[in-house]
């Protein structure tokens, strides 16, 4: 099977996707998609998903999928050698995944994004920062925290839904998070401090997912970098 994964590492769900894949040992070509530059709204990526977002993935020339929870679940189904922890075969437990990651788009990531986006990130894509809508995304965002924390990081395991391995929820929700790195040291720390099962378990899934999800960070510190020097 010919895969083509279209990302942009910015892209905290285009991180998931390579990650991924790199744990599972899935072999694919990675193709760069700037966002900053707007390569995804050019006619030859539309071809490949109309929509203009990142990932996107192509299998053997012809089959175009986009939607990262879509991504991972092919992925995960179409690969024989993927752990079963990844994304069971046990109905039960895919529907719990299901609802997680239903509950991501509508709260975590939109939550996430616009504090993001309104505080730092508008700017480099022409817009103004909204302080009301980053104020309002945090609270939202603080909320989304905590409901991880009371619904599914249970006492009996490392990750979600008290699994002693991760799912791909797991790695969608905790590359979410991460790109909280773009965010100042005291808005972080206002955020995720209260929040100590969080940050276990996003030490848990780094940890699980080593040496792999550093190195596919890696864009996202070196951004953050670029980003602190530029405001100086």
């Amino acid at each position: 099977m010919e895969l083509k994964v279209y990302v942009d590492r910015l892209s905290q769900p285009s991180r998931a996707i390579v990650i991924f894949c790199k744990v599972n040992k899935i072999d694919f070509e990675e193709v760069g998609i700037e966002l900053l530059k707007g390569q995804q709204l050019t006619p030859e990526f539309k071809e490949i998903n109309p929509m203009g977002k990142v990932p996107a993935i192509v299998v053997d020339g012809k089959f175009k999928l986009f939607e990262s929870h879509a991504i991972l679940i092919f992925l995960a189904s179409a690969f024989p050698g993927v752990a079963d922890h990844w994304y069971p075969a046990d109905l039960y437990r895919r529907a719990e995944i299901h609802s997680i990651l239903d509950w991501h788009h509508s709260n975590l990531r939109h939550s996430s994004t616009g504090f993001i986006q309104n505080t730092l990130l508008a700017p480099l894509f022409g817009r103004p920062l909204n302080p009301q809508a980053a104020a309002e995304a945090e609270k939202v965002l603080s909320s989304s925290l905590s409901k991880i924390e009371a619904l599914w990081l249970k006492e009996s395991g490392q990750f979600l839904l008290g699994s002693n391995q991760p799912s791909i929820a797991d790695l969608c929700l905790v590359c979410e998070i991460m790109q909280l790195e773009f965010a100042d040291e005291t808005d972080r720390n206002r955020i995720l401090g209260p929040h100590k099962k969080i940050q276990q378990w996003i030490e848990d899934t780094k940890s699980a997912t080593k040496p792999h999800f550093d190195e596919v960070h890696q864009t996202l510190f070196a951004a953050k970098v670029k980003l602190q020097m530029q405001r100086k």
